[in-house]
């Protein structure tokens, strides 16, 4: 019997990345520091936005790998926390560069490569959510249906 693949369940990187943003918007909640690149480049409605845009997209983004409900609305979880986290880091890219230009060039650098890896996973979500809304072809005569498993990596 074919198996649709859906590329959810246990990204260790995921999931050590959520976990981080969680604990450093939660630190900049509490503590009301925030680093001089955000401070000089954003505007104070912005960085409570982006603070609270961190912790938001932790707990969502856990929410969605743990949910165990419905396959669909933990990846759409999941996908929403995504597309936050490659905005709010991509964002902070972006003010780390125009702060402290050369100087900040590796630290940018792998800072947008975490908005990168956010968006390439939505992308994977979108799709894994394209072929669950896809009907599946009906199977001829003696085959089996489609079963959807998730894939354990």
């Amino acid at each position: 019997m074919p198996a649709i693949r859906i590329r959810s369940g246990r990204h260790p990187f995921q999931i050590t990345l959520l976990a981080a943003t969680l604990a450093c918007g939660l630190a900049q909640l509490i503590v009301d520091v925030r680093p001089r690149s955000v401070s000089t480049s954003m505007p104070i409605l912005v960085q409570n936005v982006w603070e609270w845009g961190l912790v938001v997209v932790g707990i969502a983004g856990l929410l969605g790998i743990a949910w165990r409900g419905r396959l669909s609305t933990g990846l759409g979880i999941e996908l929403g926390a995504m597309f936050v986290l490659g905005t709010t880091t991509g964002m902070y890219a972006f003010a780390l560069f125009a702060v402290s230009g050369t100087a900040a060039l590796t630290s940018s650098t792998f800072i947008a490569a975490i908005a990168v890896g956010s968006g390439w996973r939505a992308v994977e979500i979108l799709s894994d959510l394209r072929d669950l809304a896809t009907p599946a072809q009906p199977a001829a005569a003696g085959q089996p249906s489609p079963r959807l498993e998730r894939d354990p990596s």
